[in-house]
Protein backbone atom coordinates (compact mmCIF):
# COMPACT_ATOMS: atom_id res chain seq x y z
CA UNK A 1 0.00 0.00 0.00
CA UNK A 2 1.09 3.58 -0.56
CA UNK A 3 2.02 6.48 1.70
CA UNK A 4 -0.71 8.85 2.82
CA UNK A 5 1.36 11.65 1.26
CA UNK A 6 -0.05 10.46 -2.07
CA UNK A 7 -3.63 11.09 -0.94
CA UNK A 8 -5.38 13.97 -2.67
CA UNK A 9 -5.82 17.10 -0.60
CA UNK A 10 -9.03 19.09 -0.54
CA UNK A 11 -10.95 21.34 1.77
CA UNK A 12 -14.04 19.73 3.31
CA UNK A 13 -17.25 21.61 2.62
CA UNK A 14 -20.70 20.68 4.04
CA UNK A 15 -22.30 18.95 1.06
CA UNK A 16 -23.58 15.78 2.73
CA UNK A 17 -23.94 13.74 5.89
CA UNK A 18 -20.33 12.51 5.97
CA UNK A 19 -18.66 15.83 5.19
CA UNK A 20 -20.82 17.57 7.80
CA UNK A 21 -19.81 14.97 10.41
CA UNK A 22 -16.11 15.57 9.82
CA UNK A 23 -16.62 19.33 10.05
CA UNK A 24 -18.50 18.83 13.33
CA UNK A 25 -15.39 17.00 14.58
CA UNK A 26 -13.24 19.98 13.62
CA UNK A 27 -11.66 18.19 10.67
CA UNK A 28 -11.31 20.52 7.70
CA UNK A 29 -9.31 18.65 5.03
CA UNK A 30 -9.65 15.33 3.22
CA UNK A 31 -6.20 14.09 4.17
CA UNK A 32 -6.82 15.01 7.80
CA UNK A 33 -10.04 12.98 7.65
CA UNK A 34 -8.09 9.97 6.35
CA UNK A 35 -5.55 10.27 9.16
CA UNK A 36 -8.35 10.59 11.71
CA UNK A 37 -10.10 7.44 10.48
CA UNK A 38 -6.81 5.54 10.38
CA UNK A 39 -6.28 6.47 14.03
CA UNK A 40 -9.69 5.16 15.13
CA UNK A 41 -9.47 1.82 16.94
CA UNK A 42 -9.87 -1.28 14.81
CA UNK A 43 -12.97 -3.15 15.93
CA UNK A 44 -16.00 -5.01 14.63
CA UNK A 45 -19.15 -2.90 14.41
CA UNK A 46 -22.63 -3.90 15.55
CA UNK A 47 -24.59 -2.56 12.54
CA UNK A 48 -22.98 -2.45 9.12
CA UNK A 49 -26.11 -1.00 7.54
CA UNK A 50 -25.67 2.19 9.59
CA UNK A 51 -23.51 4.53 7.50
CA UNK A 52 -22.39 6.47 10.57
CA UNK A 53 -21.64 3.48 12.82
CA UNK A 54 -17.89 4.18 12.72
CA UNK A 55 -18.46 7.51 14.47
CA UNK A 56 -21.15 6.22 16.84
CA UNK A 57 -19.00 3.34 18.13
CA UNK A 58 -15.62 5.05 17.59
CA UNK A 59 -14.20 1.89 16.04
CA UNK A 60 -14.30 0.16 12.69
CA UNK A 61 -12.99 -2.47 10.31
CA UNK A 62 -11.74 -2.15 6.75
CA UNK A 63 -15.41 -2.16 5.69
CA UNK A 64 -16.55 0.83 7.73
CA UNK A 65 -13.29 2.81 7.73
CA UNK A 66 -13.02 2.85 3.96
CA UNK A 67 -16.76 3.37 3.58
CA UNK A 68 -16.80 6.77 5.30
CA UNK A 69 -13.71 8.02 3.47
CA UNK A 70 -14.95 6.82 0.08
CA UNK A 71 -18.30 8.37 0.99
CA UNK A 72 -16.57 11.64 1.85
CA UNK A 73 -14.66 11.53 -1.44
CA UNK A 74 -17.92 10.98 -3.30
CA UNK A 75 -19.54 13.98 -1.61
CA UNK A 76 -16.52 16.18 -2.38
CA UNK A 77 -16.20 14.78 -5.93
CA UNK A 78 -12.67 13.52 -5.29
CA UNK A 79 -11.76 10.54 -7.55
CA UNK A 80 -10.81 8.13 -4.78
CA UNK A 81 -12.81 4.91 -4.58
CA UNK A 82 -13.46 1.96 -2.33
CA UNK A 83 -12.37 -1.40 -3.70
CA UNK A 84 -13.17 -4.89 -2.47
CA UNK A 85 -10.48 -7.51 -2.96
CA UNK A 86 -10.36 -11.23 -2.25
CA UNK A 87 -7.00 -12.47 -0.97
CA UNK A 88 -5.34 -15.70 0.21
CA UNK A 89 -5.60 -15.92 3.99
CA UNK A 90 -2.72 -18.05 5.35
CA UNK A 91 -0.55 -18.50 8.43
CA UNK A 92 1.69 -15.72 7.11
CA UNK A 93 -1.27 -13.34 7.25
CA UNK A 94 -2.68 -14.37 10.63
CA UNK A 95 -1.22 -16.69 13.26
CA UNK A 96 -3.17 -19.90 13.84
CA UNK A 97 -4.48 -20.25 10.28
CA UNK A 98 -2.63 -23.49 9.61
CA UNK A 99 -4.98 -25.34 11.95
CA UNK A 100 -7.94 -24.27 9.80
CA UNK A 101 -6.14 -25.17 6.56
CA UNK A 102 -5.36 -28.65 7.83
CA UNK A 103 -8.92 -29.18 9.08
CA UNK A 104 -10.51 -28.36 5.72
CA UNK A 105 -7.59 -29.54 3.57
CA UNK A 106 -7.26 -26.27 1.68
CA UNK A 107 -4.13 -24.28 0.70
CA UNK A 108 -5.65 -20.97 1.83
CA UNK A 109 -8.94 -19.37 2.85
CA UNK A 110 -10.46 -16.72 0.56
CA UNK A 111 -11.19 -13.59 2.58
CA UNK A 112 -12.48 -10.14 1.62
CA UNK A 113 -10.52 -6.97 2.33
CA UNK A 114 -11.42 -3.37 1.51
CA UNK A 115 -9.07 -0.51 0.60
CA UNK A 116 -9.00 2.80 -1.27
CA UNK A 117 -7.75 3.47 -4.80
CA UNK A 118 -6.68 6.84 -6.18
CA UNK A 119 -5.08 6.83 -9.65
CA UNK A 120 -2.33 4.18 -9.36
CA UNK A 121 -2.15 4.43 -5.57
CA UNK A 122 -3.69 2.15 -2.95
CA UNK A 123 -4.37 3.04 0.67
CA UNK A 124 -5.31 0.85 3.62
CA UNK A 125 -6.71 2.78 6.58
CA UNK A 126 -6.35 -0.29 8.82
CA UNK A 127 -2.61 -0.60 8.18
CA UNK A 128 -0.77 -0.51 11.49
CA UNK A 129 -3.96 -1.09 13.49
CA UNK A 130 -4.39 -4.11 15.77
CA UNK A 131 -6.36 -5.84 13.01
CA UNK A 132 -5.48 -9.48 13.67
CA UNK A 133 -3.03 -9.63 10.76
CA UNK A 134 0.75 -9.97 10.80
CA UNK A 135 1.34 -8.23 7.50
CA UNK A 136 -0.17 -5.84 4.95
CA UNK A 137 -2.37 -7.33 2.23
CA UNK A 138 -0.74 -6.50 -1.10
CA UNK A 139 -1.83 -9.26 -3.48
CA UNK A 140 -5.40 -10.10 -4.46
CA UNK A 141 -7.00 -12.90 -6.44
CA UNK A 142 -9.62 -10.42 -7.63
CA UNK A 143 -10.57 -6.83 -6.85
CA UNK A 144 -13.28 -4.45 -7.99
CA UNK A 145 -14.57 -0.95 -7.38
CA UNK A 146 -17.72 -0.84 -5.24
CA UNK A 147 -20.18 1.61 -3.73
CA UNK A 148 -18.71 3.22 -0.58
CA UNK A 149 -21.48 1.77 1.57
CA UNK A 150 -21.86 -1.58 -0.17
CA UNK A 151 -23.97 -3.92 1.96
CA UNK A 152 -22.42 -6.90 3.73
CA UNK A 153 -24.69 -9.12 1.64
CA UNK A 154 -23.39 -7.74 -1.66
CA UNK A 155 -19.82 -7.91 -0.38
CA UNK A 156 -20.42 -11.59 0.42
CA UNK A 157 -21.90 -12.15 -3.05
CA UNK A 158 -18.67 -10.82 -4.58
CA UNK A 159 -16.74 -13.37 -2.54
CA UNK A 160 -19.06 -16.19 -3.68
CA UNK A 161 -18.63 -15.11 -7.30
CA UNK A 162 -14.84 -15.08 -6.99
CA UNK A 163 -14.86 -18.52 -5.35
CA UNK A 164 -16.98 -19.94 -8.17
CA UNK A 165 -15.28 -18.24 -11.12
CA UNK A 166 -11.62 -17.97 -10.06
CA UNK A 167 -10.80 -20.07 -7.01
CA UNK A 168 -12.55 -23.43 -7.36
CA UNK A 169 -11.47 -23.89 -11.02
CA UNK A 170 -7.80 -23.35 -10.05
CA UNK A 171 -5.39 -26.27 -9.89
CA UNK A 172 -4.51 -25.73 -6.23
CA UNK A 173 -8.18 -26.08 -5.23
CA UNK A 174 -8.74 -29.30 -7.15
CA UNK A 175 -11.21 -31.51 -5.28
CA UNK A 176 -12.19 -28.75 -2.81
CA UNK A 177 -15.90 -27.98 -2.38
CA UNK A 178 -17.38 -24.50 -1.99
CA UNK A 179 -18.93 -25.51 1.33
CA UNK A 180 -15.50 -26.34 2.75
CA UNK A 181 -14.13 -22.93 1.77
CA UNK A 182 -17.09 -21.10 3.29
CA UNK A 183 -16.85 -23.09 6.54
CA UNK A 184 -13.11 -22.38 6.65
CA UNK A 185 -13.91 -18.68 6.11
CA UNK A 186 -16.26 -18.67 9.10
CA UNK A 187 -13.50 -20.07 11.32
CA UNK A 188 -10.93 -17.67 9.84
CA UNK A 189 -13.10 -14.70 10.83
CA UNK A 190 -13.36 -16.06 14.39
CA UNK A 191 -9.56 -16.44 14.41
CA UNK A 192 -9.11 -12.87 13.20
CA UNK A 193 -11.29 -11.56 16.03
CA UNK A 194 -9.27 -13.57 18.55
CA UNK A 195 -6.02 -12.23 17.11
CA UNK A 196 -7.34 -8.66 17.29
CA UNK A 197 -7.87 -9.14 21.04
CA UNK A 198 -4.44 -10.76 21.40
CA UNK A 199 -2.69 -7.91 19.63
CA UNK A 200 -4.50 -5.31 21.72
CA UNK A 201 -3.59 -7.15 24.93
CA UNK A 202 0.05 -7.27 23.85
CA UNK A 203 0.03 -3.56 23.09
CA UNK A 204 -1.80 -2.36 26.22
CA UNK A 205 1.08 -2.94 28.73
CA UNK A 206 3.25 -0.67 26.58
CA UNK A 207 0.77 2.16 27.12
CA UNK A 208 1.20 1.85 30.88
CA UNK A 209 5.00 2.11 30.76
Amino acid sequence: MNSYNNLPEAKIIPVGEVSQKFLDLGIKSFREACEYVHGIEYGYNTDYDDRMILFKENKGTCTTKHAVIAGLAEELEIPIYKHVGVYKFTEKISSGTNKILRKYKVPYVPIVHCFLVYKDFRFDLTEGNCNGKNTIIEEFIHEEKVDPFISRKNEYLILKKVIKEYILPSKEMEGVKERSLLKAREEAIILLKENVKRQKNMKSPQKNN
